[in-house]
């Protein structure tokens, strides 16, 4: 019995949680075809010959913004991601990924300037020398940068 090796991993805490299909809200989150995704549209129908209410759900992928959509029984339970929303200062941008400080003056340097407009605005108030925070969203171990805020005195 002495010899069992145990391997400890994370505190044990989920990437989702279970919430009744019902119970889901416009603008909230949900993981449709395992992707986190924000609600954009959701309707339910009345209960048909088969018994069972249901919600049909379309939402907007929160890192990739594709659309997906599903339907769901509205007593059945659907995933729903833990999602975090943090600001981080912007300090500079080495080769296409953002130094950030956060509020306890730690750095990181490892997410990457977003594509499109976001990050051509990034660029553009980095090239300004202006002062500014950028909006961290962070779903089922993904992260990207999603918002920029001007900083407030």
């Amino acid at each position: 019995m002495a010899d069992e090796n145990f391997h400890s991993g994370e505190s044990g805490a989920s990437a989702t949680y279970p919430m009744q299909a019902s119970a889901l809200r416009k603008n909230g989150h949900v993981m449709l075809k395992g992707r986190p995704c924000k609600i954009v549209d959701m309707s339910t129908s009345k209960t048909g010959k088969h018994g069972h209410a249901k919600v049909h759900l379309v939402g907007l992928d929160i890192f990739t913004g594709k659309k997906y959509e599903d339907i769901c029984p509205s007593t059945h339970n659907m995933n729903v991601p833990h999602v975090k929303r943090k600001d981080y200062q912007v300090i500079g941008n080495n080769d296409g990924f953002l130094s950030l400080m956060d509020d306890s003056a730690d750095t990181r340097d490892d997410l990457k300037l977003p594509e499109g407009d976001l990050g051509k605005e990034i660029e553009k108030r980095i090239a300004a020398d202006e002062s500014f925070y950028v909006t961290v969203l962070k779903a089922m171990g993904e992260e990207t940068v999603v918002g920029v805020k001007a900083q407030v005195n």
